[in-house]
């Protein structure tokens, strides 16, 4: 399963990522203003459709007025949003849903005979609140959401507005009568313009090309000069192409001259005063399904410029800038917009490099309005069209395909193929929406397949680092097996709770200790924490313990698990669970219980005499009181230093009484504990051999007594009592061999686990 996150997918060279961060050179600039000229080419006919269709319910007279309307906001929207907004080569403009909720807000209103200023004042509130509460969005961050969107349903999503480009730009492609039924215009050839195809084809052939062909001029630029020939040449054999009065194949007069900006702007705000507060309510609902829409229309688009880019936007700074857009719509009386996706695909094809290509795009909107209303009038609807449908096609993600070929990987597949179904069934929101649910169930899917139990030992097989006597060992690997440890992984949450319990249930029923090692849990939620309660509840009807150790403060996941164990009760004392910093702590623990359990006495009240060591058993007197008098008893305070890591120093140290802890420092962490001795064991052995600076440090854990012997003074033994310096060695040898075979076991242990 794929990881929320949104990966690369391949593009072809002419869309490989520029540099954002260089400054404007003239050939970025001229990249982006083809881009921008392109973009606009491609937004400005669609957004004086939207504005025709917002207004249509009000009467035919507000037709023009709807479609200056749409110019105003593919310029306000256009600039503002890419001035301020978070992501390079984005174009904004009019969009389909604004289209959706202010038409339906529109039909509505009529129907309850409220008079068409008034219902243009509301539309304007209710695209001023949907500014707002998109700039409350990014503030607040909830653009960060936009980048858990998994790999999977950016691919749908990537491909299902491709296909979405593609059917809707069919019709146009082949000149349909409007009222024809998608399949009836596919399948019925009679109905097919010759002359719209041609011109379509020859556009399409020169998208395909040019990039082949150079790389000077944007493919698009070349492909929509290209259509307008084609056009002039079929006009040749038919002259009725030469008339825009009632040409269904080219874009036509833009606007009615009898209609002016200051109008449509004035005419907003007209019934302002005379807007009834208590309607408020009826403007909210559509204001938030606004702006939500919008954002989420902008923020995929985002994503997936981000993926043909290979780059990254800035989420929340997004949803600001198309707030401020779209309040700068309203104010000017615009149709309220977001990132579009058509002509954002066409400016990237284009070439374009920076944000300025988005205020180019939306000032060329205007100029174009203003100086070349006449000659974008003949830009061939199946010209732009054809483009359209490249770029479409140019948007799906074949590398998809590739998950087929392991069964790991096809219900991937099968969410990418279900976003892409609803997205054409139903809606890109939905698609999406759907996608992510999808996403989530594999992801916690392949989740509870991970085994949360990353190794399971026993008590026989595993020991503290506290040195222990052969008497004491033997009980240990004896009555060890009543302790089992479990080494946990991954996030325990609602999906492996189960699993965990499975796994553990076979122990709780003959083990006295279940000792739970979290050191590599991610997190922990409230129902396996309810699951960890149920097995202390069973451990403790057979007086049993569960044993947490190493509960991390701050898990990867940002969770302080101790905390949370407190917080839900699970550590209170009067239950049968504990909590301990280190495993070494809890081992140590258990085996101290077992020990007293079997009536060993650990730790006698006299102090350990030389006299008791083995070699010195069968020593005359006067041989032992030498070795006594070479030795000097020092005394520490619990927590203090008997000597510190990399210090010099070949002093050999027995307990005579307390127990001393032998840690190793570590950079930036926590020192690691080594092991622990307590009375009659040796220790500093390594540096008394061979005379290097200590490879650890020696902390006293209760007040201590310890024998010292310095190497010097056991050279003086040596040559005064060979035998027993011979004896000394032979026995730190011993303790030096056990030791190491310890290790071995425990290496073996890690290696096998």
């Amino acid at each position: 399963m794929t990881e929320p996150a949104v990966a690369t997918v391949p593009q072809p060279d002419h869309l490989a990522p520029a540099n954002d961060s260089a400054p404007h050179s003239p050939n970025t600039l001229i990249k982006d203003l083809w881009g921008g000229l392109a973009a606009m080419l491609v937004a400005l006919p669609s957004a004086i459709a939207f504005g025709v269709t917002i207004y249509a319910p009000l009467g035919a007279s507000y037709a023009a007025q709807g479609a200056i309307a749409g110019i105003l906001g593919t310029t306000a929207v256009g600039v503002v949003a890419a001035s301020f907004g978070g992501t390079k080569r984005l174009i904004s403009a009019p969009c389909a849903p604004a289209v959706a909720v202010l038409a339906a807000f529109a039909i509505e209103m009529t129907q309850k005979s409220l008079s068409a200023p008034a219902i243009l004042l509301m539309m304007a509130l209710i695209a001023l609140i949907c500014g707002l509460l998109q700039i409350g969005f990014g503030l607040v961050g909830l653009g960060r959401l936009i980048k858990y969107m998994p790999y999977p349903v950016v691919s749908g999503y990537l491909s299902g507005v491709g296909l979405i480009i593609i059917i809707s730009q069919i019709p146009k492609f082949l000149a349909v009568p409007k009222a024809t039924h998608f399949w009836q215009g596919v399948l019925s050839p009679s109905l097919w313009k010759w002359q719209s195809v041609t011109v379509g084809a020859v556009t399409i052939a020169v998208m395909i090309l040019a990039p082949r062909i150079t790389k000077a001029v944007p493919a698009a630029i070349l492909s929509l000069l290209s259509g307008m020939i084609a056009y002039f040449a079929v006009a040749s054999a038919d002259h009725s192409l030469l008339t825009l009065a009632g040409n269904k194949l080219v874009i036509g007069p833009l606007a009615s001259s009898s209609v002016s900006f200051l109008d449509t702007i004035v005419s907003r705000w007209r019934a302002f005063g005379g807007f009834d507060l208590s309607q408020i309510d009826l403007l909210i609902y559509p204001a938030l399904t606004l702006a939500v829409l919008l954002s989420i229309d902008t923020l995929k688009t985002c994503v997936v410029l981000d993926t043909v880019t290979r780059s990254r936007h800035n989420s929340n700074r997004e949803l600001i800038g198309q707030g401020l857009g779209n309040l700068a719509s309203t104010a000017i009386g615009g149709v309220p917009g977001s990132g579009q996706m058509g002509a954002t695909m066409v400016n990237v094809s284009s070439g374009a490099q920076t944000r300025l290509s988005g205020v180019i795009e939306g000032v060329l909107a205007l100029v174009a309005f203003l100086v070349l209303g006449k000659l974008i009038a003949w830009v061939p609807i199946a010209a732009l069209a054809g483009i359209l449908i490249v770029v479409g096609a140019r948007m799906f993600d074949r590398n998809s395909l590739d998950l087929l070929k392991s069964r790991s990987t096809v219900l991937d597949f099968a969410v990418i193929v279900t976003v892409v179904v609803v997205a054409e069934t139903v809606s890109l929101i939905a698609a999406s929406g759907i996608g992510v649910c999808l996403a989530i169930l594999l992801f916690l899917r392949e989740q509870s397949r991970d085994m949360v139990v990353r190794t399971k030992s026993y008590g026989n097989e595993r020991f503290s680092r506290q040195m222990r006597n052969r008497r004491e060992m033997e009980i240990l690997q004896k009555r060890g097996d009543c302790t089992v440890i479990f080494e946990l992984q991954g996030s325990l949450f609602f999906g492996t709770a189960d699993q965990l319990y499975t796994v553990l249930e076979p122990e709780i029923k003959c083990r006295t200790y279940l000792v739970l090692d979290m050191r590599r849990v991610q997190s922990v939620d409230f129902t396996a924490a309810h699951m960890m309660e149920l097995v202390e509840d069973i451990m403790s009807e057979r007086n049993g313990m569960v044993i947490f150790s190493h509960t991390p403060s701050r898990a990867p996941s940002g969770q302080n698990m101790a905390d949370y164990f407190k917080q839900i009760g699970l550590s209170r004392q009067e239950r049968h669970a504990r909590l301990f910093p280190h495993l070494d702590a809890a081992l140590e623990w258990i085996e101290d219980r077992i020990l007293e359990a079997e009536h060993v006495e650990r730790t006698p009240e006299k102090p350990w005499d030389l006299s008791e060591l083995d070699v010195l058993r069968e020593r005359k007197p006067e041989t032992i009181a030498a070795l006594q008098a070479s030795t000097e008893i020092r005394k520490f305070k619990a927590g203090e230093t008997i000597f510190a890591f990399g210090t010099d120093g070949g002093d050999l140290y027995l307990i005579r009484q307390g127990s001393v802890r032998i840690m190793m420092p570590l950079t930036g962490r926590s020192p690691h504990h080594l092991s622990t001795f307590g009375r009659g064991d040796v220790f500093g052995e390594l540096s008394f051999m061979d005379q290097a600076p200590r490879s650890a440090e020696a902390v006293a854990q209760t007040d201590t007594e310890v024998y010292v012997l310095t190497r010097e003074r056991f050279d003086a033994l040596l040559n005064e009592h060979h035998m027993l310096a011979v004896n000394l060695l032979e026995w730190i040898a011993s303790v030096m061999a056990g030791r190491l075979r310890r290790t071995n076991t425990e290496l073996r242990y890690l290696k096998e686990s």
